[in-house]
């Protein structure tokens, strides 16, 4: 039998493929499937559905932990973005141009920590925010050579790439995390029934601002 996938034969895409992650959050669902084979259980006898019963607090208690687990792996990527905001402020301070700071990052922000509804797009919203307006202090920063002598305005933009790179280890863990949670609550048959029960969603990746991608996509020797 030949190999499904034939990395030396094809078929290839020679110009490449650009990927995107979808902002959408699926809800769970089980059938009329997942209904009979409880009743089933319970049928067979009353040790079969109290270990049943067991099987899905369980599986209810992890679930309950993973999303804690989420929470705290975002609230290092808040911690960090909030750290990040701060010191482009302060270099936008020092530069002294009209730079148009989002006045809602701030605000964002404390949503999501304070558990806003649908919170993993509004993190991602806020995020490239963020990247927008380091686009804007870094335009200002490069129009002005003599600038570059100033040693505050060099120590924040060391700081601004420090905290860029805390983020981004900080995504993947939160996205090592969020893979784990979608892929557990399709599970079958305790897990996803008890995430149908609880009305669970999937949950969206961090992903990279449009602005970020454009840039990977330049020249930069």
């Amino acid at each position: 039998m030949a190999n499904e996938l034939d990395e030396m034969n094809g078929p290839i895409e020679p110009n490449g493929r650009d990927v995107n992650v979808i902002q959408k959050q699926i809800p769970v669902k089980v059938g009329i499937g997942s209904k009979i084979f409880e009743v089933i259980l319970w049928v067979l006898g009353i040790i079969p559905g109290v270990i049943f019963l067991f099987m899905k607090i369980k599986a209810g208690i992890y679930l309950r932990q993973l999303q804690q687990k989420i929470q705290h792996d975002a609230s290092q990527i808040d911690n960090y973005l909030e750290q990040r905001v701060m010191i482009l402020q302060n270099a936008a301070k020092l530069l002294d141009k009209a730079i148009d700071l989002d006045k809602d990052t701030f605000e964002k922000v404390a949503m999501y920590r304070g558990g806003a509804h649908n919170s993993d797009a509004l993190r991602n919203e806020t995020a490239q925010g963020v990247d927008r307006l380091f686009g804007s202090i870094n335009i200002a920063y490069e129009q002005y050579p003599n600038l570059k002598a100033h040693d505050e305005i060099e120590q924040c933009l060391k700081q601004n790439s420090y905290l860029q790179k805390e983020i981004t280890a900080s995504r993947e863990l939160y996205n090592d995390t969020v893979y784990t949670w979608n892929a557990a609550i399709q599970e079958w048959p305790t897990k996803m029934i008890v995430a149908a029960k609880n009305g669970y969603t999937t949950r969206i990746p961090f992903t990279a601002s449009q602005e970020m991608k454009e840039k990977a996509r330049g020249v930069f020797f």
